[in-house]
């Protein structure tokens, strides 16, 4: 048997009608937002020459602070002068002074095993073991080993470090 119920659009017309007026909406949104903004080239021409005036007027100022006489500090007596001029006066004044001779480069004094008779207390090394001063070691000076900055371990007889000291009798 045939089905005989007449058949319904899935939407109403009105809903047609609605979606048809949310695109027309959107469309005059995005013209509205775009449209006052300048097109074509005439508002690139204007921003290259607000450029190019811009830096002609920085440039005519830079030379024109390199090139002439101006007061900084009226009251203190400092003034500007010209680039060209403040060289040749800088050339005239070091032409007057002598060159002083360099002095001698020193060497770094090699360490030697006696300690001076007054040292100076200095901050041990990171890592050293706090020493005794002289007045209170019963060692001689040259008995004591030197303090290395950084210790090494003990080597084995292969000659690379060894993890564990060996103990010898």
């Amino acid at each position: 048997m045939a089905n005989t119920e007449p058949l319904q659009s899935p939407a109403p017309f009105s809903t047609w009608v609605g979606v048809v007026l949310l695109f027309a909406l959107f469309g005059a949104i995005v013209v509205a937002v775009i449209g006052p903004t300048p097109r074509g080239d005439t508002y690139e021409k204007m921003r290259a020459e607000a450029r190019a005036k811009k830096l002609k007027d920085a440039r005519d100022e830079e030379s024109k602070a390199l090139t002439s006489y101006s007061w900084i500090d009226k009251n203190k007596g400092t003034a500007h002068i010209p680039i060209d001029r403040a060289m040749e006066l800088t050339v005239a004044e070091l032409a007057q002074k002598k060159p002083a001779p360099a002095g001698p480069i020193a060497a770094p004094q090699a360490q030697t095993a006696a300690a001076p008779a007054n040292p100076a207390p200095a901050s041990p090394a990171p890592g050293a073991a706090p020493q005794s001063s002289p007045a209170q070691s019963t060692t001689s000076p040259s008995t004591r080993a030197p303090a290395s900055p950084s210790p090494r371990p003990p080597q084995s007889s292969s000659g690379s470090p060894s993890p564990v000291p060996s103990k010898t009798p």
